[in-house]
């Protein structure tokens, strides 16, 4: 029996690791799954690993103290992956409640096991991970249920006070767009925006029970979405007088599986709004645009000089209507196109073309999107970690190349892109090969999720590191003044 509680306390102990994975997974069931997968297919090591894992367990039928080497084994895997992490797990009320949850159906299978079946003690550590997901899905139906009562009173609020409301929406370039339109809008409007990325329904409402104010003329929110449904939840709760799509892309690909169902996710922000803000370089939106001129007012955005749209940004240049005028944006601002959409945002609402164009040169750049600094040793480094996308991470490094010029050398640091289903490999080969073009250009791959990819770029000009602060290290050392560091994406640091 002792062995039975022995186990099942060691057991317990390794909850820690997969409920702090589980926070960092937004709650989500079957991540902690997928994390697992990531780390096998990563490091075959691993696979191996938990292979002796499993084994070593199931051998308590017939050696009893193999649970509780299994469970000591389980402790320590992921071998790479830290048990506490560089971001701890933050005790939450939804943390303490999941974990609640988690360890009355570790309890009963305990003591199952003691009551029934003593030499099965192993097979508590095998069940640790789908337990733990058993208690995400329990929990995440639940969680829904309760956050309800935020989300009535986020929409008597927003009764209350009556902004106008704009939405935004995209695969990428969301929160950008955002940052931008808000800037273009509060050159007329009392105009909030949902905080950072808030960008679901618990996170909206947050942001409208804590921030929206009498007086406020227009509420912007951020819409994301992991698959159909979502966004059309939230137009529910916050209704759009203005809705804005800023591209279809690879991100999320894994968990939507099509960009078909991409574009359908997207879109269900669209129905409610009577303005709707549209990228027509995307084929799907250029079609949706001209599907929407009978029963809305549509304003297309293009980034490609000679469009036929409404609004199109290009260097130096603002098309509204075919009139041009000339604009300078700073530095720090990104994708024309993300500008062309804010453009549009704005002058739904009424804003003044003149405003528009005056307020422009001082838009606001994104933190760590594309976000640019120089140390004193005249290096030159771009910061692009909260960007995860293939066209975001080609902008970056275009950047990087302007920023060094004839002379400078390129420092790519990065672990590769994720969430991109099966064209993963191939965007992370693409982006390797794309920062090795030149020998001024040297790729460091941080960690091994996409390490197998990302070698695909010129050899002699690969390093791979472990870990970020290495390959920061090794890459700032290196660096001569007039030289660009890149850092492009961040995962969490319990990916591989």
């Amino acid at each position: 029996m002792w062995i039975v509680l022995v186990t099942s306390a060691l057991t317990l102990v390794s909850y820690y690791r997969w409920l702090r994975v589980a926070q960092r997974e937004h709650y989500e069931p079957s991540r902690l799954f997928a994390v697992e997968w990531i780390w096998v297919k990563a490091r075959p090591v691993e696979a191996i690993l938990l292979g002796a894992v499993i084994v070593v367990c199931l051998a308590s039928f017939v050696l009893p103290y193999g649970a509780l080497i299994g469970a000591l084994l389980f402790l320590g895997w992921p071998v790479g992956m830290s048990f506490a992490g560089a971001k701890r797990l933050v005790w939450t009320d939804r943390v303490k409640r999941l974990a609640g949850v988690l360890f009355v159906l570790h309890a009963l299978v305990t003591l199952l096991i003691a009551l029934l079946a003593p030499t099965a003690a192993g097979l508590l550590p095998i069940l640790a991970v789908p337990l733990a997901e058993a208690a995400l899905a329990i929990m995440w139906p639940v969680e829904r249920s309760m956050a309800k009562k935020w989300q009535v009173q986020a929409a008597a609020t927003i009764k209350k006070v009556n902004p106008r409301i704009v939405a935004i929406t995209g695969s990428y370039g969301k929160t950008s767009t955002k940052n931008y339109a808000t800037h273009l809008m509060q050159g007329r409007w009392s105009t909030l925006a949902s905080p950072a990325s808030f960008n679901n329904a618990m996170g909206l409402s947050r942001a409208v029970n804590d921030r929206l104010q009498p007086g406020t003329d227009i509420f912007v929110a951020e819409m994301g979405t992991y698959g159909p449904g979502e966004i059309a939840e939230l137009t529910e709760i916050f209704p759009p007088e203005v809705a804005a799509i800023t591209t279809i892309g690879e991100a999320h690909l894994e968990r939507m599986k099509s960009r078909e169902t991409i574009v359908k996710a997207k879109s269900e922000i669209l129905p409610m709004a009577a303005t709707v803000v549209l990228n027509i370089d995307v084929p799907e939106l250029a079609l949706i645009a001209e599907n929407l001129r009978a029963s809305k007012r549509v304003i297309a955005c293009s980034a490609v000089p000679g469009t036929d749209a409404e609004v199109v940004v290009t260097d130096g240049a603002l098309t509204i209507n075919n009139e041009t005028y000339a604009v300078e944006l700073p530095d720090e601002v990104g994708h024309p196109i993300n500008v062309a959409i804010a453009v549009g945002l704005a002058l739904a609402v009424e804003v003044p073309i003149e405003t528009i164009t005056q307020r422009l040169a001082s838009i606001p750049g994104t933190p760590h999107r594309a976000e640019t600094n120089k140390t004193p040793g005249g290096v030159w480094v771009v910061d692009d970690t909260f960007n995860s996308n293939p066209t975001g991470a080609a902008a970056a490094l275009d950047k990087a190349k302007r920023l060094a010029g004839e002379s400078g050398t390129v420092w790519t640091i990065t672990p590769g892109m994720v969430e991109l289903g099966t064209e993963q490999a191939a965007r992370n080969i693409e982006f390797a090969q794309a920062a090795t073009a030149s020998d001024k250009m040297q790729l460091c791959i941080v960690g091994r999720t996409n390490r197998k990819a990302l070698r695909a770029g010129e050899p002699a000009r690969t390093i791979a590191f472990d870990s970020r602060k290495a390959a920061a290290d090794h890459a700032l050392t290196a660096a001569k003044e007039g030289d660009v560091v890149l850092y492009e994406n961040d995962l969490p640091d319990h990916y591989a």
